[in-house]
This record gives structure tokens, sequence and C-alpha cells, in this order.
């Protein structure tokens, strides 16, 4: 009798370890989202209920990163959980490959329920060619003026809600998937839904090749935003900026004249755009409560990158400034502790980990980053000593020409270009200059060889800036050879160039130091 009763425990207690509740995984991934705009003084701006919801739910990651601030080579850092020098996702056209596994591969292959909507943007092989071609001659004797120029453009009244029309089918999608699927599964789901917003809509009137400058929104969406504080950026004089600043302040054609009510404007807009993709994470939240899932669901939301939004003279990413590269981090769901404010430096690629982490799912094979479940999860069997203190950014594509490495580190960034002697590097103290208008490299020599020993420790960027410059050479040749007579005509239409000795002041001459080397494209 003993031994069949001992027998009936061991079978139930089998059969419930088996049946554990892994809990749901859903992950809201915008684009250009300014990750200071999640907590406070940021949040004051705009109208945010759902990001504050989540926030006050769960944890908010006060410094977290993008991995390379522009969209298909960061997407590809948080789908692989690799460093983009380890991936060579050099720029928006070469990233992963089709066949690359991903967290979400590895979550389907372990019993998990997937869905992906919207904008992915991790594989090579999309975008234009003209985004292409201007990363492949971003250190040539001319250049490509990249985008139309910022401009603010109202629609609609007070009852236009649905700007991003895409946007928001994909959204409807995701919360029908949620109550007609995911809420009669057995086994535990993860849905992904990507969002175009709050990224610059396409300026249609200068043609298929202008690039995203219009910042487009309603008065219902700019009814959400504070016009009182939103600031007007410092910006340093022309002639001050650091060469790579200047190169991108002029490819961005923003190195005319803006009057203060034009850069309130755009700001303004943007923040609005925020505030449109703000609605869509709610929807996507409201699916979860309607049904029942939240309680047992792993909300996270982030972004690929930030937006400038006019600060630094510039829109756009492609930059290490925090208006490009820092991005919103909030997580909450079971387990997670909530109204928590995180100050550790995390980047997306330690997305990847932490996903497995709550899926219990053991990592298999080398990934660039540690899950942040030890600094949100209210278990303490965490050891919080196995993630670095440091986050790596770097940048390969259009609108910077050099390779750009970022190294955040405390109150410090710090950030070296090309082949770390050929362009001088710059270092912040972030706290102190939360403008980042201050270089102060030349005032802390020991902090920039430590933080340089450091980032040659991480990446060897000199020989990966090589490897990027090899490969532009020969996919620019590749593609200039595949056009044969047309060639002259094709890149005379991708976007009007100028000449670059003949534009640029004589004060910007210092550019010209990495420039003369690359004398390939005019052989």
């Amino acid at each position: 009798m003993f031994l069949l009763t001992l027998l009936f425990f061991i079978q139930k207690f089998g059969e419930s370890s088996q049946n554990v509740v892994k809990p749901n995984i859903v992950m809201v991934m915008s684009d250009a989202f300014d990750g200071r705009l999640s907590f406070d003084p940021g949040s004051k701006v705009v109208q945010l209920p759902y990001i504050n919801y989540l926030r006050e739910l769960g944890s908010t990651f006060l410094n977290a990163y993008t991995n390379s601030p522009i969209c298909c080579p960061s997407r590809a850092a948080m789908w692989s959980g690799q460093f983009v020098h380890l991936t060579q996702s050099w720029n928006n056209y070469k990233c992963l490959d089709a066949n690359s596994t991903t967290w979400m591969d590895v979550l389907q292959r372990s019993g998990y329920r997937t869905k992906m909507l919207g904008k992915l943007d991790y594989t090579s092989g999309s975008h234009s060619v003209s985004n292409r071609v201007e990363a492949w001659t971003r250190d040539v004797q001319f250049l490509l003026r990249q985008e139309g120029r910022p401009v603010s453009q109202l629609v609609g009244n007070m009852s236009t809600v649905r700007i991003m029309e895409k946007d928001w089918d994909n959204t409807d999608k995701a919360a029908q998937w949620i109550h007609q699927t995911a809420a009669r599964l057995n086994e535990p789901f993860a849905l992904y839904l990507g969002l175009n917003l709050p990224h610059p809509y396409n300026t249609e009137s200068l043609g298929p090749t202008a690039g995203g400058s219009t910042f487009r929104s309603s008065p219902y969406w700019l009814s959400k935003v504070s016009s009182e504080l939103v600031s007007v950026p410092k910006w340093l004089p022309m002639a001050a900026m650091h060469p790579v600043d200047f190169y991108s302040t002029y490819t961005k054609n923003c190195s005319s004249e803006f009057t203060e009510e034009e850069v309130k404007s755009i700001r303004t807009f943007y923040y609005a755009m925020c505030a449109e993709a703000d609605a869509m994470l709610g929807q996507v939240i409201s699916a979860l409560r309607e049904t029942g899932l939240l309680d047992n669901t792993v909300v996270i939301f982030t972004a690929d990158h930030g937006e400038l939004a006019m600060e630094h003279r510039q829109f756009y990413k492609m930059s290490m400034f925090e208006g490009s590269s820092h991005v919103p981090l909030l997580v909450t769901g079971p387990g997670v502790k909530s109204g928590l404010q995180v100050h550790q430096p995390v980047s997306l690629v330690d997305l990847y980990p932490t996903v497995l982490e709550i899926a219990g799912i053991p990592a298999v094979g080398y990934l660039s980053g540690n899950s942040i479940l030890p600094f949100i999860y209210k278990a303490r069997h965490f050891s919080k000593n196995d993630h670095p203190e440091w986050v790596l950014s770097e940048y390969h594509g259009c609108n910077a020409n050099a390779s750009t490495y970022m190294l955040r580190v405390g109150h410090w960034k710090y950030i070296a270009y090309a082949d770390g002697r050929s362009v001088p590097p710059q270092l912040f103290n972030v706290t102190l200059d939360k403008d980042e208008l201050h270089n102060v490299v030349l005032k802390f020599p020991d902090v920039r060889l430590q933080l340089d020993k450091l980032l040659r420790s991480i990446v060897d960027y000199p020989k990966v800036s090589a490897a990027v410059q090899l490969y532009n050479k020969r996919e620019f040749t590749v593609w200039r050879e595949s056009l044969g007579r047309n060639y002259t005509e094709v890149i005379a239409n991708l976007r009007w160039h100028v000449d670059w000795q003949k534009d640029i002041p004589a004060n910007q001459r210092a550019i010209d130091t990495w420039l003369q080397k690359t004398e390939w494209l005019k052989s």
C-alpha cells in the first residue's frame, strides 16, 4: 500500500512539474523612439499613458542603448544577441542572413507559439539602392546629400487619430491574434510587434529616394504635448563642431538656417508621433488585459534607436548623441519588480539572453549580451556580477563618414572613430553635460587612455574599420560595374550631390585627413 501511494505521488509530481506554466512574452519595438521620454523629466513633455503604465507596474532601465543607431543593424543585434561587428551588419543593406537563428526561433523550437507582425527589418537586402550607395560612398571626395530638409506637417483635425495606417493595421492584427488565438492556446506564446512610428515620414514631394524628413501629426496628438515644455536645443557653432558631426549635419540637410519656431515645431510634432505610438502599445496591453493574459505575460517595450529631433543641428539617428543612441526599455510581468528604475547600462543585445531566461531556456552558443533579469526580478538567486558595467554601440552606415564606436561607462561616454588616430575622439560627462556640448577628451587624457584600452579589449576597432572600408569599396565597385554605361545617369539621379572640396568651408579642412586616403571612386 505504501509503495502504491508513493508511486501515485511521484506520478502526480512528475505531471505537475511538466505542466509548469511558462510566462508569455510580448515585445513591442518602436522605431526612432527617444528613450529619455520613458522617465522623468522627459516624460513630462508628452502624455504617454501606457509607457507610464509599464513604468509603474514594472521596471524601467534609465540607461538603455542601441548597439547601432540605425534600423537594420540595430535590429540585427537585438534578434541575434550579437554585436554588429560580429554579424558584420554594416548598414541598412548588409545585416543578417535570412536563415539566422533569432531568439524567436529558439522559443518556437522550445514549445512556444510565436507570432511576428509589423516591421522586422533585420535581414540583408532591404532598403533602397540610395541608402546602400550612400553608405558605400561615405568617405569619398564627393557626397550624396541624403535627406530633404526636416519639416513638420499638420494633417486632419481633432478627430484624426489613425495617421500611421500601416502601424495601426498591424496593431489591430496583434490585438486580434491575442483575442482569437493566444487566448485559446494551451502552450505559452511569444508575440512581437514592430512599429514604424515615431520614425519621420518620407517627404514625397522630393521623390522616392529623398528619405524620411517629414514629422507628421494631427491636432489630436499635438494636444497630448505640453508645448511650454518643448525645448529648443543648444547648438555649437558650425566651426566648433566635431568633423564627423559636421559631415552628418551637412548630409542631413541641416546646415542652413532654422528659426526657433521651425525647430520647436519639428520637436513638437515628433513628440506627438510618440504619443500615437504609445496608443498602439496601449491597444496590445488592453487586449492582454481583456483576455485575462496580462498577469502571466512579460511585456517589453523598446526601440531600435532614438531620434535627434534637431538636437546637435541634426534630425534622424546615425549618431552616438543621447537623442539618437538612447532607447526606452521597460519590462513588466510576473516576478518583475514594480516602480523600479535601474541605472545599470544595458543594450539591445541583452534582450536575447533575457527572453531565453524568462522562458527557462538555456542559451546555446556565444551571445554578446547578458540577461537583465537580475536587476528586476523579485527572486534573489541571480548574480548581478555577471553583467558588465559598460555598453557598446557602433555605426558604419551613411550620414557619418567614419566608422564610429561608443562606450558608455558610468557617467562617461567615449566615442572613437576610424583607426583611432586619423579622427579625433570625443569624451562627454553625460551627468554634468546632459546636452553633450563639451568634449573634454583633452582635459582627461587618463580617462581617454583607460576607456580606449577597454574599448579595444572589446573590439579591435581599427581592424573593423578597415574591414568596413574594404567592404564598401568592393560592393560599390560591383554595383557600378553592373550598371555599365548607365552608371553616370543612375548616380546623378540617385540624390543630388555636391563637390565636397568646393562646398565645405576652409575651417573644416580637417576632414580631409581621412577623405584624401580614399581615392578609389575616381579610378
